[in-house]
């Protein structure tokens, strides 16, 4: 079996990953997830009782949730290195660093901004308090990220990696949550274009809009969630 990668939208984190899977060129299915819908209840918490994408299906019908274990999952299966570095190297010591920063302080930076989105019906104070907050912990992580990135092509040397896919799918958020301007990061915009301009980020941003794009032929299809519950949940 191939292995099951289930992915929200809409401007889900785990659409990096969709890139990632798309450019390690290995046969793998998709399954679109509608995370404002279709997770909170007691049928998709049987799959992730945390009631999150990503998960992952792997190819012997074990449950994986966390970007970073999915991640590492498809790692150490990327025998001819396509996004990512020989475990021992620098090279690989650096990617695992940047990964672990967007995946925690950078994401969480958004986590008041993600609360004050779901809270429709919450008192204009609290939305305030939520959203200035959160403004100023996303502006305090930027900050961080652009002193971070190098001269390189790409967050790791010159090709796409596991650090790239990984912060893309979280980067537009300051865009979706209209948290700062993208011009105060002229590092961070520029390597976020060169990022999106990779044909499997371009497909993955595609497959999130609900499109059937070219694609490489890695993709053998989506199965519904309704399926992939049927099959896999505790």
């Amino acid at each position: 079996m191939e292995p099951i990668l289930l992915y929200g939208f809409p401007a889900g984190s785990s659409m990096g990953l969709v890139a990632a899977f798309e450019h390690v060129g290995q046969p793998y299915r998709l399954c679109r997830v509608d995370m404002l819908a279709e997770m909170k209840n007691d049928a998709y918490a049987r799959l992730n009782a945390r009631q999150e994408t990503p998960v992952l299906i792997t190819g012997e019908g074990r449950v994986l949730t966390e970007t970073m274990a999915i991640a590492a999952w498809l790692e150490a299966r990327d025998m001819t290195r396509r996004i990512s570095f020989d475990p021992r190297s620098p090279q690989a010591d650096r990617m695992h660093q940047l990964m672990a920063f967007v995946n925690t302080g950078f994401t969480s930076a958004f986590t008041p901004l993600w609360a004050a989105f779901e809270m429709e019906s919450a008192e204009p104070e609290t939305l305030t308090v939520l959203r200035d907050f959160g403004r100023r912990a996303v502006k305090q992580r930027h900050d961080h990220l652009e002193a971070m990135i190098g001269d390189t092509t790409f967050l790791v040397g010159d090709r796409l990696t596991l650090a790239d896919t990984t912060l893309i799918g979280v980067a537009r958020w300051a865009e979706f949550h209209q948290a700062l301007g993208g011009s105060a990061y002229p590092r961070l915009a520029a390597l976020r274009s060169r990022i999106e301009a990779e044909p499997a980020v371009q497909y993955a941003l595609a497959i999130e809009e609900g499109e059937r794009p070219a694609a490489s032929g890695a993709c053998l299809g989506q199965v519904s969630l309704a399926e992939v519950i049927e099959r896999f949940a505790v």
